[in-house]
């Protein structure tokens, strides 16, 4: 497989560089940082001697005083590297230390400090639409998600199927996270209903029968192995109630659907448009990330249940989006997008669907989807 651009900017300085296994981290830091020595971390003979030694790293630099870049693949599994290379950036050789791991969940639960500064931190995403450019189908996405793992295999769905089941056995089970596996597996299918919706932590706990409290431990496990994350309510100066409850996203559409049970009482409708409206939650996240987390994502709905997807809003701007995996456009399903500039009449509002004309309707603008992913560029305003 060619090899793939990012958007992810290179940072000038030592960083770390989180994000869910599959999300290209190896493949990038090898194709920016050519000539960096590089330690894995995953490598069973590798961890033995890191993890029996630290200092090897200083004997390995000075060994090779040439090489100014080190790249040290899933750093979490050995915390005690970060004092040795906290204690080299000091020295100022000129050294950058590319840090990559899955999740910093170990990192700050043994105390270490993240180098203190020293090093920024960064996130890796699954591909953008317009990083794949030409290569980037809807409807595929919308089966098999952007991770790129999947993305570059001849059989992408074998991938997703046993994706889970690596995290559970090398992330959750191998470091401890949970007491019963079987629990948390249960979980992983049970959260799947919440996708794209509010997340009542009590129902899910009565689906998986354990404790509302187990249940929330489970989806900050989640989060801190950047398998999921939540997204909250935007109250800026709110007219009116709106909900308590963030909404749930898993952090590809691909994986979601991969964990989401179906059967004869599952509507494959239903299903389509939690997966659609996650194809452009990812992006929207990606987008930020890559764009320097300039802008607060959140969503509106109000207690009569009236919703506005996303709603973007910072230095650049300030935007509500409303998805529909439907083809055509019905008045009733702007009615979000209209009471939310009814309150903030300083938004701009997008309607996001499946056909292939855009409209402009009310002052609403209702685009395609897949022209509105295809032109998300991170550094660039959303021109709508």
């Amino acid at each position: 497989m060619e090899l793939i651009g990012r958007f992810l900017p290179t940072p000038n300085k030592s960083f770390f560089l989180f994000g869910p296994r599959g999300t290209g981290k190896s493949t990038w830091t090898q194709s920016v940082f050519k000539e960096a020595l590089r330690i894995d971390l995953l490598s069973p003979y590798a961890f033995r001697r890191y993890a029996a030694r630290p200092e090897r790293l200083r004997e390995l630099l000075q060994g090779n005083p040439r090489r100014k870049a080190v790249i040290v693949d899933e750093v979490q599994k050995i915390p005690a590297l970060l004092p040795v290379i906290h204690a080299l950036i000091e020295e100022k050789r000129g050294l950058t230390f590319v840090l990559t791991g899955s999740s910093s969940r170990k990192l700050r639960r043994t105390g270490a400090d993240l180098l203190a500064g020293r090093a920024v931190v960064r996130t890796m995403h699954p591909f953008m639409a317009a990083e794949i450019a030409s290569r980037f189908d809807l409807d595929r996405a919308l089966r098999q998600g952007l991770l790129p793992l999947v993305f570059g295999d001849k059989d992408p769905e074998d991938v997703l199927r046993a994706y889970a089941a690596l995290y559970v056995r090398e992330e959750v089970q191998m470091e401890g996270l949970v007491r019963n596996i079987g629990n948390f597996s249960r979980f992983l299918e049970a959260i799947s209903f919440s996708q794209a919706g509010l997340l009542n932590l009590s129902n899910v706990a009565r689906e998986c029968e354990v404790e509302r409290k187990v249940v929330e431990s489970y989806v900050y496990i989640l989060e801190d192995l950047l398998l999921a994350f939540r997204l909250p309510v935007f109250t800026k100066r709110s007219k009116r109630a709106v909900a308590v409850h963030p909404k749930f996203y898993y952090f590809d559409a691909g994986v979601y659907r991969s964990l989401r049970p179906q059967g004869p009482l599952d509507r494959p409708e239903e299903i389509d448009g939690h997966a659609l409206e996650s194809l452009v939650a990812q992006h929207l996240k990606a987008w930020n990330a890559y764009g320097g987390e300039q802008h607060q994502l959140a969503f509106w709905r109000t207690r009569s249940g009236v919703e506005v997807d996303f709603i973007i809003y910072g230095p650049q701007g300030f935007w509500a989006v409303e998805v529909k995996n439907a083809d055509r456009v019905r008045d009733e399903e702007l009615r979000g997008l209209r009471a939310f500039r009814d309150d903030y009449p300083e938004a701009k509002a997008l309607f996001l669907y499946r056909g292939q004309e855009r409209l402009k309707r009310n002052g609403i603008l209702c685009l395609p989807c897949e022209e509105f992913l295809r032109g998300l560029v991170p550094g660039k305003r959303l021109e709508v």
